[in-house]
C-alpha cells in the first residue's frame, strides 16, 4: 500500500488578479466583511468553490495577511473550508503555526464556523472573529453544519477572542441564494444519497 506523502491546496488562479483591483481599507471591519462577502461570490460565479471565503487581517498595522476560499469539492479534501485555508495560509506566510504571536491577528468569515473551523479558531490564535452569514443561513441553504456548543461565541470570548457576528449577514446570505441558483453542489458528510 502507498501512503500519500503531500497535501496541496492552491487558491483558483483567478484570486490573485481579483485581489490586486481591491483598494480597502483594512482597518475598517465593514471594508474587509465586504472584501470577504464579495470574494464567496466570486468564487460561486467563477464556479471554482462553494460559497464561503475567509481572511485574516493583522489590525495592528491595517493589513491582508491571507485569504481563503471554500476547495471542498475542487480539492477533494472535506478540511478545504473557507476558515481552515485562510488560517493556513496565513501560518504559512508568517512562518509560525500561532498566529497569537503576532497580535491583533482577526478572522473574517463570511459564515459563522461550521464545527471544524469552530475548533481551529482558538488553536490558531486569533484575537477576534467576525462572521457574516448564521449558521441557520447555511443549513437553510443545504448544507451540514455540524454540531458546536449552544454558547460557542461565550466560548471563544471566555479564551480572549473578541466574536461579531450577523456583520453584512443579508449580502452572505445572498451568496447561499446565488450559490443554489446555480446549480451548487450541496455536500454533505455520508454515503453519497445517488450510491
Amino acid at each position: 500500500m502507498q501512503l500519500a506523502d503531500t497535501c496541496v491546496i492552491r487558491l483558483p488562479a483567478w484570486l490573485g488578479e481579483w485581489l490586486g483591483k481591491q483598494e480597502r481599507d483594512y482597518g475598517d471591519e465593514r471594508d474587509c466583511m465586504s472584501m470577504v462577502v464579495e470574494l464567496s461570490a466570486e468564487n460561486v460565479r467563477r464556479q471554482s468553490g462553494g460559497p464561503f471565503a475567509a481572511a485574516v487581517i493583522d489590525s495592528k498595522n491595517d493589513r491582508l495577511i491571507s485569504v481563503g476560499v471554500n476547495l471542498v469539492s475542487e480539492s477533494g479534501l472535506s478540511m478545504a473550508h473557507a476558515e481552515m485555508v485562510a488560517l493556513s495560509l496565513a501560518q504559512n506566510a508568517l512562518g509560525d503555526w500561532n498566529l497569537g504571536r503576532f497580535g491583533g491577528m482577526q478572522l473574517y468569515t463570511s459564515c459563522e464556523p461550521c464545527a471544524m473551523c469552530f475548533g481551529a479558531v482558538p488553536w490558531s490564535g486569533v484575537t477576534s472573529l467576525k462572521c457574516a452569514a448564521s449558521k441557520a443561513d447555511a443549513e437553510a441553504a443545504g448544507f451540514d453544519e455540524g454540531e458546536k456548543p449552544a454558547d460557542w461565541k461565550q466560548a471563544l470570548q471566555a479564551r480572549g477572542i473578541d466574536v461579531v457576528t450577523s456583520l453584512l449577514r443579508e449580502e452572505a446570505t445572498e451568496v447561499f441564494r446565488l450559490y443554489r441558483a446555480s446549480g451548487g453542489l450541496i455536500y454533505n458528510p455520508g454515503p453519497d444519497p445517488e450510491d
